[in-house]
């Protein structure tokens, strides 16, 4: 299975210059947050394929605006052609206002909300967040803090695939792309990037 996921900067050769190339052959998009509503809209039109997602810390929008044609994978366990995939958006609190922020105990509480559906469907095959783990790749300042929460979730159910968004690959060059956590690969969605389930 060919999956594109994408997270907090829209792809200009999917929204501004469409080169219809890099959808060829796409069998599932993952959407980590922070992308405009339309974006999602535009790409689920061309692509053949559907189109799941995440909020992001910024994604306030999708109340009023929410992405046509997508399937919000929020606090659920979705399966997908075999593939279990846990959707679990937001990032750390770092406001006292703003939707889908959590504390570190919030977090924790929607992942034990989660666990009658991980033991029927017996785990979890992609993590699919808008804030990275804890101490993984995540940043020093409050607002890209990473959740222990799906660093406990990665040592329990062991997924094929963590990927997350939120940290900006634009922020240096220090900032990896792919990493491992135990048996488990690790993927900053950043912009687009494309994989072999």
């Amino acid at each position: 299975m060919k999956i594109l996921a994408l997270s907090d900067q829209e792809c200009p050769w999917l929204w501004d210059y469409l080169d219809r190339r890099r959808l060829e052959g796409i069998d599932l998009i993952l959407s980590c947050g922070d992308l405009k509503p339309q974006y999602l809209s535009f790409i689920v039109t061309f692509a053949h394929c559907p189109v799941l997602y995440v909020h992001g810390n910024h994604d306030d929008r999708y109340a009023q605006t929410p992405p046509e044609g997508c399937i919000c994978i929020e606090d659920k366990l979705y399966t997908y052609q075999g593939v279990r995939i846990l959707g679990l958006g937001g990032s750390i609190r770092y406001k006292p206002e703003g939707e889908h922020q959590y504390t570190q105990r919030q977090m924790d509480r929607r992942v034990l909300r989660r666990k009658l559906d991980l033991y029927r469907q017996g785990g979890v095959d992609i993590l699919l967040t808008h804030a990275p783990a804890l101490g993984l790749n995540d940043g020093e300042d409050l607002c890209h803090t990473g959740f222990d929460a799906f660093n406990g979730l990665m040592d329990r159910y062991k997924p094929r695939y963590f990927i997350h968004g939120h940290v900006h690959m634009s922020y240096g060059q220090d900032i990896p792309r792919l990493d491992c956590y135990k048996t488990t690969k690790v993927i900053n969605a950043y912009e687009s990037y494309t994989f072999e389930y």
